[in-house]
């Protein structure tokens, strides 16, 4: 398949320190190249990639301080739907700006949505797109819009390049807790320093601040890093993340917040990690209470101290082949490849030829398409029309 993949610019892909949604998508994207896919990236142009690289803004837009990242964002839309007839698909990862774009042309686009969808506003935009394919990174992800007639495609976990999260049968000893992320009042470091103190283990943090947040960690969280075992290590890249969370004898997820995904609590799973949490979105998607950690339901630190003291129960090696089966970039390929080809069914003319390949209608001429694994042909041939979630 020639698959376009719209990449958000605030990092590069890789990201050089934090980013979530641009390492995803790298993932994604080598494990494509990988199959045989040709595969056009679209991204800052010190992205490292083994697909086509398309460079829409110097660098990460993040750490170069741009003023209005939207701007480069729709300016990249631009571009990529000025090429859409060079694609059998476009993947989009920039979430709604993508809609109106993808309403102007006739390769079919499928979006991602990775961020948190109970807000007001985001609820206002994605009412009025209800036509365009969009998939879902957990099932609690979608509770917020029940309610609406969104065009779900699929919900696909995301995954862990396993090769960058070595698995650690052992601690390091002596032994320390970890908390990776963001400093602020949704990750709640606070809450894991706390938790670190009663438990009387050492606690080593790898998290930025974003300028949003600048004014709750200068309240709640900076004066807390006197506390005694307490280690700030700032915002660290993925080689760093990958030693601190192997190392750990758990990481610590005190959120407060509907979590779209999590995707430490695979990376520290990956490394043999296990996950102390609290509830709240896809918590309960991804870790398996008291198999790969312990979510800790009341949501008291009380429950959280406990846990920790409990965590020498849970087998490191049990962390490591959940993330195998359920969240490696494999896994997660698998689904993209899946949906991608069920949307191409979906979009194909109704002749199927008798060795099993599709003419797909592509802009006017007929194109001989990619062959479909044996449930995909047999879908086309029964008159399949809309692609079916993925259960996970």
């Amino acid at each position: 398949m020639r698959i376009a993949q719209i990449a958000p610019l605030y990092e590069a892909v890789p990201p050089k320190l934090y980013g979530g949604t641009e390492r995803v998508v790298f993932a994604l994207v080598e494990e494509l190249v990988r199959r045989g896919h040709d595969v056009t990236l679209f991204a800052t142009a010190d992205s490292q990639t083994s697909a086509r690289l398309i460079p829409m803004a110097p660098s990460g837009l993040r750490l170069a301080g741009t003023k209005d990242p939207i701007a480069m964002h729709v300016a990249m839309l631009e571009e990529v739907y000025t090429r859409a007839d060079e694609f059998d698909i476009i993947h989009s990862h920039v979430d709604y700006l993508t809609f109106p774009f993808a309403r102007t042309v006739t390769t079919p686009t499928v979006t991602t949505l990775h961020g948190r969808l109970d807000m007001p506003e985001t609820r206002r935009v994605l009412s009025r797109f209800t036509d365009q394919r969009v998939i879902s990174i957990s099932w609690s992800q979608r509770a917020p819009l029940a309610d609406l007639p969104l065009r779900w495609v699929g919900t696909v976990y995301n995954g862990v390049r396993l090769e960058n999260f070595p698995f650690r049968p052992e601690p390091q000893d002596p032994p320390y807790l970890a908390f990776v992320g963001r400093i602020s009042p949704e990750k709640r470091p606070d809450w894991a320093i706390e938790v670190a103190r009663r438990s009387g283990l050492p606690l080593k943090i790898g998290a930025k601040i974003d300028p949003a947040d600048r004014d709750w960690a200068e309240a709640h969280f900076l004066p807390l890093l006197g506390t005694p075992g307490v280690e700030y290590l700032g915002e660290v890249d993925e080689r760093q993340k990958a030693e601190l969370l192997g190392g750990a004898l758990a990481l610590l997820f005190p959120i407060d917040w509907p979590e779209p995904f999590g995707l430490v609590l695979a990376e520290a799973m990956a490394c043999g990690t296990p996950v102390v949490a609290f509830p709240g979105g896809a918590v309960e998607e991804i870790v398996v209470d008291g198999v790969t950690g312990y979510i800790c339901r009341s949501k008291t630190l009380d429950e959280m101290v406990e846990k920790v003291q409990q965590i020498d129960r849970i087998d490191r090696s049990a962390c490591r082949r959940h993330v195998e089966q359920h969240f490696s970039s494999i896994a997660m390929t698998d689904a993209y490849e899946a949906i991608y080809q069920e949307i191409l069914v979906e979009q194909a003319v109704t002749t199927l030829h008798g060795d099993g390949r599709l003419a797909l209608a592509v802009h006017g001429e007929e194109r001989i398409g990619t062959r479909l694994p044996e449930r995909a042909g047999r879908l086309a041939a029964s008159g399949f029309t809309t692609p079916v979630p993925l259960e996970r």
